[in-house]
């Protein structure tokens, strides 16, 4: 028998999102379904009854999955089944689990896992937003205990006008696409891109979003009181009270006097490691079941004392009041093959970057439910553990660097030059080889020089910076240039990419409970001012695009032709396009729309294949001259093929400049012969002269000639 399904409606923004629970997934702690449009999520929250002791970090787990058979198509890999999730699962994964991680109870160690799957895509509503919705409100009615909901939406503007979940289509219109989450009270996450807006606009788009999101949060908490599970009782791990002011009184003094002495990176982390390992000793002798503790209540004390020290102090642990920015160094041209490269420094964040151009077969063919089809822009990221001193094995790009690497590309990619203008693929790779905070921005940085020294024409350059925050009551900090330890301590994690012109990129996990507009604000403003000195810094190195390619870069053209004349240039088999690469040394890519792309080392092959690709789509014009081949020949004149596939008469009486008896007597099968195009019926039917050519006529003249005879 079916059990019987719960079924609510909201509308969010003018916009019906209908939510369904009760009858999917029933012994997951929670499951539901959100739908917008004819998109539609699911999501599952479950909670383990075993409990990860040894560990320090609340175990949750959150996977999203993207199921094409939610868009009606069938996986384009060998095996006809969905892989690894891609990018694009991987992104709408992390953005799941930054907004709703900090909810979860501090002193529970139950592993907690979300898995949600797309179930149905219209191809008209993003579903990264969608996934947020669902994951809240399984966890929401489930018996996992946690201090939600929160809601999500995504904002553009259209106009000049804010538009909540907006449509992909829209999203072409729209010069903001920001994706924020929060609770009823504070906002928890934003991410956004876009074309050089203000930071004004930005902090108007987060009021407007968080208001849009209080009629779905509300159906939530009435879907908790109705029908929502008893929230599990779990272990507590909460260390003694005594004891964490124990390891306070031995810690304090010594944390504050290393702190005072503002180390390197390095140092500063051997002498605080050497700390807590001489607390963990002197605790082990005593009783080794306390280990985990004292680690942990060290961590507190570390934490009082870096946050303490800024706000009573001013200063940092590297010695920065809160807006100088770190020294920074860079340079370009450092890999003499790269078609660009690029190394920025920012105190102990080293990132060099390296571009790569190619032809459009090169682009990234995409298999997701979204409507785009292939990218010829990337950005690729790399942190390898010798960037932070460390060893372990290379696995592969995980979360964190995908996120970070796209991250960039959404920072630089208003600025990329249009296919039609510049039609190379980019391929941007950042290898981060030093890193003490936000090697994302650094990479943002790195690439915008890396694109200049290659001689991209981009539209303007690009610099990043990331900002953190630190509050205790009314007091707070609002610090440029973050360091990782001060990310790690902080409230808040702010990264700001833009031009001289306004923001491009934006991404911000906060850790409090209500962060107001006008602290926001304040932050953006900072931002900005650290933008335009890293910019400054930048501008050393290079100034703007290098004004050509580098010797060694492919040059590529794109010509414009005609449909219909597609087939022509690729020919029966792929003969007539192979022959021109084979002749000239040229690729040619066609695509559907006309375009043809032809990529060479040298000029000269460019303008072999560029003629070839002309003669064969080229369409006879009245008045112009051409020299063609006969082929064939009748008695009251000759048909001359004066482009590939095109021919036309030449009648007897034009054929010199006087009276011809006989065809034969001026030309053969096989002649070349100069002729001008004196008339093109509406059939397409083909006048042309000699005699005009001979005669030096004017096209006027030609026709009047021609008519008497």
């Amino acid at each position: 028998m079916k059990p019987q399904e719960k079924k609510y409606e909201v509308l969010v923004g003018g916009k019906p999102l209908i939510v369904k629970t009760g009858t999917l997934a029933e012994q997951a702690g929670g499951a539901a379904t959100v739908s917008l449009g004819e998109s539609q999520i699911f999501a599952a929250a479950t909670m383990s009854d075993d409990v990860k002791e040894s560990i320090n970090f609340f175990p949750l787990t959150v996977n999203y999955e993207e199921r094409l058979y939610a868009g009606g198509t069938i996986p384009g890999s060998f095996f006809r089944r969905e892989g690894r999730p891609g990018e694009k699962a991987t992104l709408i994964a992390r953005l799941t689990d930054r907004p709703i991680r900090p909810l979860f109870p501090k002193d529970m160690k139950n592993p907690v896992q979300i898995i949600a799957y797309a179930f149905s895509s219209d191809g008209k509503n993003p579903l990264d937003a969608l996934v947020l919705n669902a994951t809240s409100v399984a966890i929401t009615i489930s018996d996992v205990p946690w201090d939600g909901p929160i809601g999500a939406v995504r904002v553009g503007r259209i106009d000049g006008e804010f538009v909540i979940n907006p449509t992909y289509k829209e999203l072409e219109e729209s010069d903001l696409d920001l994706v924020m989450a929060a609770s009823s009270d504070a906002v928890l996450m934003v991410e956004s891109s876009s074309k050089e807006v203000s930071e004004e606009t930005i902090v108007e788009a987060i009021d407007y979003g968080h208001q849009a999101i209080q009629p779905f949060i509300e159906l939530q908490e009435e879907m908790a009181a109705e029908i929502g599970k008893e929230k599990r009782e779990y272990p507590s791990f909460v260390i003694n009270e005594g004891f964490k002011a124990k390891v306070q009184k031995r810690a304090f003094a010594p944390i504050k006097e290393i702190l005072g002495k503002e180390y390197p990176k390095a140092e500063m982390k051997k002498a605080i490691g050497s700390l807590k390992a001489e607390l963990v000793e002197e605790t082990a002798a005593v009783d080794e079941s306390l280990i985990n503790d004292v680690k942990e209540a060290f961590e507190g004390v570390y934490k009082e004392a870096v946050r303490g020290r800024i706000l009573e102090e001013g200063k940092r642990p590297d010695g920065r009041d809160y807006v100088t920015v770190r020294d920074i160094w860079c340079e370009v041209d450092t890999s003499p093959r790269a078609h660009g490269s690029a190394v920025f420094t920012r105190g102990k964040t080293q990132v060099a970057n390296f571009t790569t151009l190619g032809t459009p077969r090169d682009a990234k063919i995409v298999d997701n439910l979204s409507p785009e089809d292939s990218k010829r822009y990337m950005h690729h990221y790399n942190f390898p553990p010798f960037c932070v001193g460390e060893v372990r094995f290379l696995r592969g790009a995980g979360r964190r660097e995908i996120g970070h690497g796209v991250l960039a590309e959404r920072a630089l990619l208003p600025v990329i030059p249009e296919e039609k203008d510049f039609p190379y693929t980019l391929r941007l790779v950042s290898e981060v080889l030093a890193s003490n905070g936000s090697s994302s921005m650094a990479s943002v940085c790195a690439s915008t020089l890396s694109l200049m020294d290659t001689g991209v024409p981009i539209k303007a350059p690009v610099a990043g910076v990331a900002m953190g925050l630190v509050k205790e009551g009314d007091r707070y900090a609002i610090l440029s240039d973050i360091l990782g330890v001060e990310d790690h301590l902080g409230d808040m994690d702010f990264k700001v990419a833009g031009t001289d012109k306004g923001i491009t990129a934006l991404q911000m996990d906060i850790k409090l409970k209500g962060l107001s507009s006008e602290l926001m604000s304040e932050a953006l403003a900072q931002a900005k001012e650290a933008r335009a000195f890293i910019m400054a810094k930048m501008m050393e190195a290079i100034d703007a695009p290098r004004p050509e390619l580098k010797s060694h870069v492919p040059r590529m053209i794109a010509i414009q032709i005609p449909v219909d004349k597609i087939g022509a240039v690729i020919g029966p088999g792929g003969e007539t396009i192979r022959s021109i690469q084979e002749e000239t040394g040229a690729k040619l890519d066609i695509d559907d729309d006309g375009i043809v792309f032809i990529a060479t080392a040298d000029g000269e092959s460019a303008r072999r294949a560029r003629e070839r690709v002309e003669m064969l789509t080229a369409t006879a014009e009245v008045g112009r001259i051409y020299t063609g081949k006969v082929v064939g020949v009748k008695n009251f004149g000759a048909f001359v093929e004066i482009l590939p596939g095109n021919d036309g008469l030449v009648h007897i009486s034009q054929l010199d400049t006087s009276r011809v008896k006989s065809v034969e007597d001026v030309l053969s099968y096989g002649d070349e012969i100069t002729v001008m195009v004196t008339d093109i019926s509406r059939d397409g039917k083909i006048r042309l002269s000699r005699r005009a050519v001979l005669n030096g006529w004017t096209l006027e003249e030609a026709q009047q000639n021609d008519r008497k005879h």
